[in-house]
């Protein structure tokens, strides 16, 4: 066996781990001035969800990400390490947030995971799954208290 074979240099899935590490780069770079970047780890027919919305393809997620970062003050991401099954992975994370509209400007943490599937380099399905109760409703007056006191009493 020699060492070409063992790391199977151009296999079909030997860019996943690259194209991950470019993923995670993007998003603690990634603010409303530079959404230009995100052709740079996006196919430009992606699938995104999450839950507060879905798109379809580039121009649609540039959209999407404007209006989310529009009045974002910082955001960036912990990841933890990814699991990967051939052309999947799925990234768990914790996002500081602040933003002007939410807490008071405050940062926030929010716990999520993103479920990606990658093909020729880019990714092309990108789903988050996080608590959006955790994002917004906990942090908005009068609703918030009541959402915490729901949770509190629940849990």
């Amino acid at each position: 066996m020699t060492t070409a074979s063992a790391i199977e240099v151009g296999s079909r899935n030997s860019a996943v781990p690259v194209t991950i590490e470019h993923f995670k780069r993007l998003f603690n770079e990634l603010d409303k001035g530079n959404l230009n970047k995100l052709s740079e780890v996006y196919s430009e027919d992606i699938q995104f969800q999450d839950p507060l919305g879905s798109v379809q393809g580039l121009d649609e997620l540039t959209h999407y990400f404007a209006s989310a970062y529009a009045n974002a003050i910082s955001c960036r991401f912990d990841f933890s390490e990814p699991v990967f099954d051939g052309s999947y992975s799925v990234i768990p994370w914790v996002m500081h947030l602040r933003h002007k509209r939410i807490n008071g400007g405050k940062e926030i943490l929010v716990d999520g995971i993103s479920h990606l599937r990658i093909a020729d380099g880019k990714v092309c399905y990108h789903r988050d799954y996080f608590d959006a109760g955790q994002l917004l409703y906990e942090n908005l007056p009068v609703v918030g208290s009541v959402v915490r006191w729901i949770k509190g009493y629940a849990g």
